[in-house]
């Protein structure tokens, strides 16, 4: 059995959650699971059907790019997790140990717009505090540099640019690309993908609705964040 053994059954599982989400088509999109004392993290192969994953199939990459285990090539997405680990995870200490990368319908539509997703309503703010960020396009010189990697650099200058944390601010768009989302873990990863997903097309819906919408007050945004995630939180059942 692989010492890596644990984050190869949480990337699997995470990434067995993509499709059954409805969050990529085919072999569209990819979760990652990081061993922050190891300096590694498991990944999807590139290409592969999910159907056709498997935990043994999964990748072991450390926070230089190099495969450390595993037959297949890593995603193609890979250079982004290296970066967003090493300069959110390791450099800034924030308490990400998964990262997930679609192409879900409604936040690539935004992406696409290169708009951020604003926050209008209870739904939004009971996650994030603010809109969901939206990078603007990567450069020419960029792109022809190291597309994956620099994707990641852009992801990570936008959020020092503009003051955001990623221990609260979870989500992110890449401008004509598409969404980037993270969390504690591998499933959480998951799971606010799958809220950016559907804050996205409620965002949309509410646009479509009433084009002049505003943002939702701040005394409501930060009672609804407040409650999930504040130091007197009371959603939900008291940890035992």
């Amino acid at each position: 059995m692989s010492k890596y053994q644990t984050i190869k059954e949480q990337a699997y599982e995470a990434n067995m959650q993509i499709p059954a989400q409805h969050l990529a088509l085919y072999t569209w999109g990819n979760v990652s699971a990081f061993d922050k004392a190891a300096g590694v993290f498991a990944i999807k192969p590139s290409g592969v059907p999910y159907p056709e994953l498997t935990v043994e199939s999964m990748v072991i990459v450390d926070l230089d790019g190099k495969v450390v285990e595993g037959d297949l090539r890593p995603s193609s997405d890979t250079p982004t997790h290296v970066v967003l680990y090493k300069e959110f995870a390791v450099n800034d200490g924030a308490n990400i140990n998964g990262i997930i990368h679609t192409h879900s319908t409604y936040a690539v539509s935004w992406a696409q717009a290169v708009r951020p997703v604003p926050l209008f309503g209870t739904t939004h703010a009971d996650h994030i505090q603010t809109e969901v960020p939206c990078t603007p396009y990567l450069s020419e010189e960029a792109v022809k540099n190291d597309y994956e990697r620099e994707t990641g650099n852009l992801i990570v200058s936008h959020f020092r640019n503009n003051h955001l944390n990623p221990n609260e601010v979870n989500m992110v768009l890449v401008g004509g690309h598409g969404p980037f989302a993270w969390g504690s873990t591998a499933d959480k990863a998951v799971y606010n993908a799958a809220v950016l997903e559907e804050v996205s097309h409620m965002a949309l819906n509410t646009v479509m609705i009433q084009p002049g919408a505003t943002s939702l007050p701040s005394y409501i945004i930060d009672k609804h964040y407040q409650r999930k995630h504040g130091p007197n939180a009371y959603y939900g059942q008291a940890k035992k």
